[in-house]
C-alpha cells in the first residue's frame, strides 16, 4: 500500500461506526483496535523468522526474547476473529491479557473503552470493524514503522478534526509543533518533557527532528504527563507505532500529582515544550499556594485562570544549567494584569528570551490568536537582559476555519529567533528594562508597532486595523477578568 492507500484502510474502520457513537469517540476504539492488530502482525512475523533461525523449533519461536511484546495464544487477534457473539467482551478480555503478559511497557495502553456495552457497539459492528482491519498485515516488512506511524498522525488530524471543542484537549497544530521542536533544538541524550502531552504530538517530533537530522535519535529521553486516560494511551500507542521505545508516559493530573519525581523534588529537564490547557478554573488553588515542591515561584495564579501554574510547573522542572522552554498560550499571558506579579518576577529573572505572537485559528477549533513564550535558564551571553519580541500574526495560511504555518512561515519565524536582531515591523530585540518599566507588560504590539524608534506615519485603514486588534486583546482581556470574578 502507499501512504494514502494506508491511510484511506485505516480510516475506512470510521466509517463503520458513523451513526453508532459520537465522532468524538472513534478514537477510543479505533486506535486500541489497530494497535492490538499490530501488535499480533508483528508477533506473527517473529514468529516466523525465530522459527526458521531454530529449524522449525515452535516452542523457541514462542520465548518472548523472539519478540517485542508477548501475545498469549488466546489473546491473538485471529483467536478474537473466530468469536461470533459477545464480540466486545471478547475483545476485550484480549487486550486485558495482552496488558498483564507485558506489565512493564504496555499496561493500561488499550484505554477503558465500554468494549461490551451492545447497545453502543453491536456484535455485528465489531465483527465489521475486526473484518476490515484483517484485510491487510500490519507487520514490520509490509507497514514500516515511519509509513504506519505517519498514519496514526493521520488518524489522529482526521480525529481531531471530527472531535469539535475537544480536539484541542489532544491534538497540538503539527505546523506549530514544528516550529517549538525547531527552536528547542533538543540533542542527543537530552532529556524532552511535556507536562500535558495530549497525543504526544510534541514529544515524538522531538525524536523524528533528530532523526531527520541524521543524528542518534534512539538515546533522546522523552517523558510526558497526561490527564485523561485515553489520550495518555493514545501517546503511548504513537511512540511505539513510530519505533520510539525510550519513553515514559504517565497518567495524572500535572498540577495536583506531577509523575516525575527524584529525591522527593521534581525531576530536572534540559528542554520543556507544553501547549497546556488554558485558563481552567478547576484546579487546586489553595494546594498551589503550600505547594510542597516549591513551584510557586513567583506567587499564586487566580482561580479562574491557572496557566501561571503551568508555566511555574515548567520553570520548576527545568535543569537549572541549561534548562530552556517553550509553551503555546492565548496573547493574554503576555499583559494580564492579574498575573502582572508573576510575570515581573520571571522577567526580572532574566528567564524570558523570546516571545512570538502567532496568527489566530492556530489554536484547535478556536479562533484565538497564538503566541510562544520561550524561557531559558542559560541564555547566550548576547541575549542576556534582553527579550526578543516577534510580530509574526501575519505569517499565517488561513484555510476555512483553520489554519497553519507554511514552509516560508516556519523558516522566517525559525531564523528570527536564530538571528536575534531588530527586523522593522516584524521583531525588535527589547531590554528587560524597558520591559518592567511598561509593569512587566509584553503585549506584542507595544514593542513592535515602533520597531526602530521613529515615528511612523500610518493610513486611517492601518490605524482603524490597530483599533480594531486592540480592541479584540481588551476584550479578550476582560473576559478573562470575568472569568477570574467568576
Amino acid at each position: 500500500m502507499t501512504q494514502q492507500e494506508l491511510e484511506k484502510y485505516l480510516w475506512g474502520a470510521a466509517t463503520a461506526l458513523r451513526g453508532t457513537i459520537d465522532a468524538g469517540d472513534y478514537k477510543q476504539y479505533i486506535f486500541p483496535l489497530m494497535f492490538f492488530k499490530r501488535i499480533c502482525d508483528v508477533y506473527d512475523e517473529e514468529f516466523e523468522v525465530a522459527l526458521k533461525e531454530s529449524n522449525g523449533d515452535a516452542e523457541y519461536a514462542a520465548f518472548a526474547e523472539n519478540h517485542h511484546f508477548v501475545v498469549p495464544e488466546q489473546a491473538h487477534w485471529n483467536t478474537v476473529r473466530e468469536t461470533t457473539t459477545n464480540v466486545g467482551m471478547a475483545l476485550q478480555n484480549a487486550m486485558r491479557e495482552i496488558e498483564k503478559a507485558n506489565p512493564d511497557t504496555l499496561y493500561g495502553i488499550f484505554g477503558d473503552a465500554s468494549w461490551t456495552n451492545k447497545e453502543r457497539l453491536s456484535d455485528e459492528t465489531l465483527i465489521n470493524l475486526v473484518e476490515h482491519y484483517s484485510q491487510h498485515k500490519l507487520n514490520m516488512s509490509t507497514v514500516p514503522d515511519d509509513k504506519l506511524g505517519n498514519a496514526y498522525e493521520y488518524l489522529i488530524k482526521e480525529f481531531a478534526d471530527d472531535s469539535g471543542h475537544t480536539a484541542a484537549e489532544f491534538y497540538t497544530n503539527r505546523t506549530v509543533v514544528k516550529l517549538m521542536t525547531m527552536i528547542m533544538n533538543p540533542q542527543p541524550g537530552e532529556s524532552v518533557y511535556d507536562p500535558t502531552c495530549g497525543s504526544g504530538g510534541l514529544l515524538l517530533n522531538c525524536a523524528l527532528h533528530l532523526k531527520e537530522e541524521g543524528k542518534e535519535y534512539r538515546n533522546l529521553k522523552l517523558y510526558g504527563q497526561e490527564i485523561n486516560l485515553i489520550t495518555s494511551a493514545i501517546a503511548r500507542m504513537n511512540m511505539f507505532l513510530h519505533g520510539i521505545e525510550e519513553f515514559s508516559i504517565v497518567r495524572g493530573d500535572t498540577l495536583a500529582q506531577p509523575a516525575f519525581l527524584e529525591n522527593d523534588e521534581l525531576k530536572k529537564f534540559n528542554v520543556i515544550l507544553a501547549n497546556p490547557p488554558y485558563s481552567i478554573k478547576a484546579w487546586d488553588q489553595k494546594g498551589f499556594t503550600n505547594d510542597p515542591y516549591g513551584r510557586n515561584l513567583w506567587g499564586t495564579p487566580p482561580q479562574g485562570c491557572a496557566d501561571y501554574a503551568f508555566q511555574q510547573h515548567m520553570q520548576k522542572s527545568l535543569d537549572e544549567n541549561n534548562g530552556r522552554s517553550i509553551s503555546l498560550w492565548p496573547h493574554g499571558i503576555l499583559f494580564r494584569d492579574s498575573e502582572a506579579i508573576m510575570r515581573r518576577k520571571m522577567i526580572e529573572e532574566d528567564l524570558v528570551e523570546c516571545v512570538i505572537g502567532l496568527g489566530p485559528n492556530l489554536f484547535y477549533n478556536s479562533p484565538m490568536e497564538a503566541c510562544l513564550l520561550i524561557t531559558n535558564n542559560n541564555k547566550p551571553t548576547n541575549r542576556k537582559g534582553k527579550v526578543l519580541i516577534v510580530n509574526a500574526l501575519k505569517e499565517v495560511k488561513q484555510e476555512k476555519n483553520i489554519a497553519f504555518l507554511e514552509q516560508k512561515h516556519i523558516d522566517k519565524i525559525f531564523n528570527t529567533y536564530k538571528d536575534f536582531k531588530d527586523i522593522k515591523t516584524f521583531c525588535k530585540v527589547v531590554s528587560t528594562d524597558e520591559i518592567l518599566t511598561n509593569k512587566g507588560s509584553l503585549n506584542i504590539a507595544q514593542y513592535v508597532s515602533n520597531v526602530n524608534g521613529d515615528t511612523q506615519q500610518i493610513t486611517l485603514k492601518e490605524a482603524i486595523t490597530n483599533w480594531d486588534a486592540e480592541s479584540k486583546k481588551l476584550k479578550e482581556s476582560m473576559n478573562d477578568l470575568f472569568q477570574i470574578l467568576n
